[in-house]
């Protein structure tokens, strides 16, 4: 028998924070986390290496695999957090399908800063030549949509503080 498992989608684009975000909340937590990046295919991976954006195509079959990780996740009576960028409605949609309450925390900075972060990171296979793509695709949070948004201008502890505050996790 499940409880009712709660999901933070910690979503945002490339170098706004989300897996130094999601790995400070996940043990503020106790909660699971995974990163979205794992669910992709080898063929996702390698277009996106080479610099060339995904399209929808691609995203379906990832975003699937995420939210049904999500539901086995809460069958067994756990609460999760997953890194996505997430950054069209209809992806969140998707995600939130997902048997439990969902809840999407948009990381959002300026490009500078963003490009900025992207150059200095390493190891990952995200181009910063793929932020304006990024950019040019995310659609905010809609007041309809279990959601906040959160500026990345504040240290990880700061962002994370905020979140739990806004989430009702945390005292003022």
């Amino acid at each position: 028998m499940s409880t009712t498992a709660q999901h933070l989608v910690i979503m945002g684009v490339a170098g706004s924070g989300k897996t130094t975000v999601a790995n400070l909340l996940s043990k503020r937590l106790g909660w699971i986390a995974a990163e979205a990046d794992e669910f992709h295919p080898a063929a996702n991976i390698a277009k996106m290496s080479a610099g060339v954006p995904l399209d929808d195509d691609d995203r379906w079959p990832w975003l699937h695999a995420i939210r049904d990780w999500m539901g086995i996740q809460e069958a067994n009576g756990r609460s999760t957090i997953v890194t996505c960028s997430a950054l069209k409605r209809t992806y969140r949609s998707v995600l939130a399908q997902a048997p439990g309450a969902v809840t999407f925390v948009h990381l959002d900075g300026d490009r500078e800063l963003l490009a900025e972060r992207m150059k200095t990171r390493s190891g990952h296979f995200m181009p910063p030549s793929l932020l304006p793509s990024q950019l040019s695709t995310l659609e905010p949070l809609s007041a309809d949509e279990a959601g906040l948004k959160i500026e990345i201008t504040n240290t990880p502890a700061e962002i994370v503080d905020a979140i739990l505050y806004h989430l009702g996790f945390a005292a003022a």
